[in-house]
């Protein structure tokens, strides 16, 4: 890898080469956790930035300024913190700072709910955000599927169909990802706030009408199967009031304590296409809610049948130095 960024973009370490990777313009190799720090850095969702290189393979002036049209000029300070986290360097005392900030914070979980987590695998975290901001992010999001509340025949129109909305950048979504309070949650669940946010989508999911089916997937799992696997969270923020039979997230409690045993008791079936739906209970909450689970929980999105549909951001942190698998199960 070489360090080369220009046209408003700081020197940033390997993102040349990421650029190279993804065009076919260098030898492709898996995604790394370099690669996934590195999105995060640009504040470029995982799935938006590698499905903008592999569809459209810009030259690098091309993609340098999508960067910048997308998401802006990176933070400096966390471009520094990737460095240093890169060539195993002592952080810079401002990195340190922001961290300590998030450590000396008031806990966002208490008591009850960390031994609801480690007893079920998720947690709600009340007033993740204040409900007003909930409000303005699902304002937004309303505007980009072109629909409006007061009028549900516009909920199933092109732009809110199939349930994520690739919307990811906007002063209305960065409310979460840099919330004091949000960032404390995962460092209690994770033992450290030495966490990176990812950028991810929006979710809009309309109640169940003839010819409108459901959209998501069923209970599943985002992450390889091949066991044991890595402690790991997932996150969604309700930006509207969600009751249980409104597309709430499903998931099944406690299966993490018992995961590897049901694997492999399975005699060779695919894990993937097991029936759980049975065990699996909804979560209800109030717009400004952040709902956490662990990635070895089977979850998903449940059909819609209320009166209104589910607004939701997905929010998301994750350590860098935690394990990964190169086996896909």
């Amino acid at each position: 890898m070489h360090a080369t960024a220009r046209r408003g973009l700081p020197d940033i370490y390997g993102l040349e080469d990421f650029w190279a990777r993804n065009t076919g313009r260098a030898r492709p190799a898996p995604m790394s956790m370099a690669d996934r720090v590195l999105l995060c850095v640009l504040g470029l969702g995982i799935e938006q930035g590698l499905m903008h290189l592999n569809r459209n393979r810009p030259d690098w002036d091309a993609f340098t300024a999508w960067v910048l049209d997308e998401a802006g000029p990176p933070d400096p300070l966390a471009v520094r913190r990737y460095h240093a986290w890169l060539f195993e360097q002592p952080e810079p005392k401002s990195v340190r700072a922001a961290l300590k900030k998030v450590e000396d914070a008031p806990d966002a979980i208490d008591a009850a709910g960390l031994a609801h987590w480690q007893e079920h695998g998720y947690v709600i975290v009340r007033e993740a955000i204040p409900r007003a901001a909930a409000e303005a992010a699902a304002a937004l999001l309303w505007h980009r599927v072109d629909a409006r509340p007061d009028d549900p025949d516009s909920w199933y129109n092109p732009a809110a169909r199939g349930l994520w909305v690739p919307l990811y950048h906007a002063p209305e979504l960065a409310v979460a990802r840099r919330s004091l309070r949000v960032r404390k949650a995962f460092a209690q669940l994770w033992g450290t706030a030495d966490l990176w946010m990812i950028t991810d989508r929006t979710s809009f999911n309309p109640p169940e009408r003839p010819g409108f089916p459901f959209e998501g997937y069923k209970l599943h799992w985002d992450v390889s199967l091949a066991t044991p696997i890595p402690f790991a969270t997932q996150g969604i923020l309700y930006l509207s009031d969600t009751a249980a039979d409104q597309g709430a997230l499903r998931v099944v409690p406690g299966f993490h304590h018992g995961i590897a045993q049901w694997l492999d008791g399975l005699g060779g079936r695919d894990p993937r296409e097991e029936d759980l739906s049975a065990q699996a209970v909804t979560v209800p909450a109030q717009a400004g809610d952040l709902i956490l689970w662990r990635q070895d929980l089977p979850h998903g999105a449940s059909p819609n049948h209320g009166r209104a549909p589910r607004l939701a951001q997905y929010v998301n942190m994750f350590s860098a130095a935690m394990e990964e698998r190169s086996e896909w199960r």
